[in-house]
């Protein structure tokens, strides 16, 4: 036994809690980000794209079918993403007029 080699045994490190949440972001973003280019929304400026960032997750969502809805509210508020955000993409509205209307109020 005096003569054994010593076997060096490697050990993963455990993924930390950090690691694994910003691959989560990561992903999210990455996802949000393709649906804003599938809508021709790539674009837009950050303040109007952070105000309508739950709407897109929204969108996504739904075509991935964890949901579906047919809410007339849901349905009013995604008439109103997209006519004010075309709106600011057509030079009709300012961004500032588009952020304030699509704002969403926490109460």
């Amino acid at each position: 036994m005096i003569n054994a080699a010593k076997k060096n045994i490697k050990r993963k490190a455990p993924k930390s809690a950090l690691h694994s949440i910003f691959n989560k972001a990561e992903k999210d973003y990455r996802q949000t980000q393709e649906m804003f280019d599938l809508l021709g929304w790539g674009e837009l400026p950050a303040e109007l794209r952070f105000v309508i960032e739950a709407d897109v997750k929204g969108y996504v969502d739904e075509l991935e079918g964890r949901y579906s809805t047919n809410c007339s509210l849901v349905q009013r508020r995604r008439e109103s993403v997209d006519f004010w955000v075309k709106s600011f993409m057509d030079q009709i509205c300012s961004l500032e007029t588009a952020v304030n209307v699509l704002r969403v109020t926490k109460l």
